[in-house]
């Protein structure tokens, strides 16, 4: 979901807002708690049902007979089987993930709902300005870019492949003594690639998995703050209150949340 809930009911009461937010966080094989739902509104269309512009006595009384319905069905059947899993039917919520690293002030800029025609707009700009990608990602086959002047990195190429990824172009960039410093994938399989010069190690792998990768590189902690954001929206109202404290975006990612 690309628009925030307070966007999306910016000139609506309060009530709708709650319940998008309410609908937007359900878990994909949550019920929804549909008594609290209805409950949402009643301080703006008011305690008497003939009046409400929209009759919710019937929803009422369905909610009372299912759970009649279930209650009978419970006491019917045996007492040892397991309960069904619920499921609820629809596309799994999503969300923003970001990541802000304490680091001395510095210049930073991002990029987001970037489609593919404009990617090279907004980085060579942003190179002719001093400034390297330091994070990528994607939502919806859209690009979000962040650069910022504190990567260490003295040169960078990119490519924007239509699969993932492109084995070829990366060994040669490797040969040019380029490391890959971030990289994404879009839902349509294309997949963007950032290589850079000046980075602290001197020898990279990768490996594609139809699973997440649970087996990481151990680092030595470092002492920093770290704060971690996520959201419904890109989080372009949050960077700029971050940036004041001397917070710089280090990762974003975009994806369904967890049950």
């Amino acid at each position: 979901m690309c628009t925030s809930p307070e966007s999306l009911c910016s000139f609506c009461p309060q009530p709708f807002k709650e319940f998008v937010e309410y609908v937007v966080n359900l878990k994909f094989d949550e019920e929804p708690n549909y008594a609290k739902c209805i409950s949402l509104f009643d301080s703006i269309v008011g305690p008497n049902p003939d009046i409400r512009p929209i009759n919710t006595d019937g929803a009422q009384k369905l909610i009372h007979q299912v759970g009649q319905k279930r209650g009978r069905i419970s006491l019917e059947g045996e007492t040892d089987e397991q309960p069904k899993k619920k499921i609820r039917m629809g596309m799994p919520a999503t969300q923003w993930i970001s990541v802000y690293n304490a680091r001395r002030p510095m210049k930073q800029r991002y990029h987001y709902n970037v489609a593919d025609s404009r990617l090279v707009q907004h980085i060579d700009k942003g190179n002719e300005d001093g400034l390297f990608i330091s994070c990528i990602s994607s939502c919806a086959n859209l690009w979000a870019l962040i650069m910022d002047a504190g990567t260490g990195f003295s040169s960078q190429v990119y490519e924007l492949s239509p699969h993932f990824l492109h084995k070829e172009w990366i060994m040669d960039q490797w040969d040019r003594n380029y490391y890959i410093t971030a990289l994404a994938g879009a839902n349509n399989g294309s997949s963007l690639v950032v290589m850079s010069k000046g980075t602290l190690y001197t020898q990279q792998s990768y490996k594609v998995s139809d699973t997440f990768p649970l087996s990481v590189p151990r680092r030595k902690p470092t002492d920093e703050t770290q704060e971690t954001l996520r959201t419904s929206a890109f989080p372009s109202q949050h960077v700029k209150e971050k940036w004041s404290k001397n917070l710089y975006l280090a990762s974003v990612c975009y994806g369904r949340t967890v049950s």
